[in-house]
């Protein structure tokens, strides 16, 4: 089977929503480093790979909403589809304290290769898919407990703008007045970096656009990923409407 960097499912839907998952597998290619980037099982597992639970949550999303998924299916480790091409962060060969022995000497024409296999077919289909009519693009996204030697992160859900807070005030609004949650704002990340995916496929097209990060350690299980769903599809339908876009 021939590989693919990204995957869609229902791409027939008729939902306004497009959802995305950029970090979804820890997907090596063969073609990159025979499929191995030197880490041990362990760490491809863990955060600095991917988003655990991310995938799982955009698909209980994508069916409660009747919108597209699409989904990376390639490590950040192979290149970082949340990154533009010029980012020094595209290719990285320290994340986390854990070198990533594949990585330690990939140059120029590495990356490129990289780009040429992973990064730019994810983005062509982002972009296809984006351009339906009057898409509204949810991004999903989740993050570790604690990083090494930094204190835990006390957020059970983030919500990240980038300058363009239409839906993500009122998202945060409701999450702070309708539920118990400990929520971030532009935390535990800022919403924004120039050239990465909801700069590209979002803020440059004036489409509406959400970014959610959750904590990977509630998202592990089917079960907490389609109560994430069930908790968050009806207040974006409620914050999608009132917006009135």
């Amino acid at each position: 089977m021939n590989y693919r960097p990204y995957l869609i499912e229902g791409e027939t839907r008729s939902g306004r929503w497009l959802v995305t998952c950029d970090h979804a597998a820890p997907t090596v290619p063969k073609a990159i480093a025979n499929g191995d980037l030197g880490l041990p099982a362990e760490d491809m597992n863990r955060h600095i790979s991917y988003d655990p639970g991310a995938a799982g949550t955009s698909r209980a999303l994508g069916d409660r909403l009747d919108a597209p998924v699409l989904l990376g299916n390639f490590s950040r480790l192979v290149i970082d589809p949340n990154r533009g091409e010029d980012d020094p962060t595209l290719l990285m060969k320290l994340y986390d304290g854990t070198i990533i022995p594949a990585n330690r000497n990939a140059d120029a024409a590495e990356r490129e290769r990289r780009l040429a296999l992973c990064h730019r077919p994810y983005h062509e289909a982002y972009a296809r898919l984006a351009a339906r009519p009057a898409t509204v693009i949810l991004a999903i996204h989740s993050f570790t407990p604690q990083l090494r030697g930094r204190p835990p992160r006390p957020w059970q859900i983030g919500v990240l703008h980038a300058g363009d807070e239409r839906l993500s005030r009122p998202m945060l609004d409701l999450l702070r007045s309708e539920t118990d949650l400990t929520v971030g704002y532009n935390e535990p990340y800022t919403g924004f970096l120039p050239g990465d995916s909801i700069d590209r496929h979002a803020l440059r097209h004036g489409r509406p656009n959400i970014l959610i990060e959750l904590r990977n350690d509630l998202i592990a299980t089917k079960e907490q990923q389609q109560d994430w769903a069930d908790l968050l599809v009806p207040l974006l339908e409620r914050v999608l409407a009132q917006a009135q876009l």
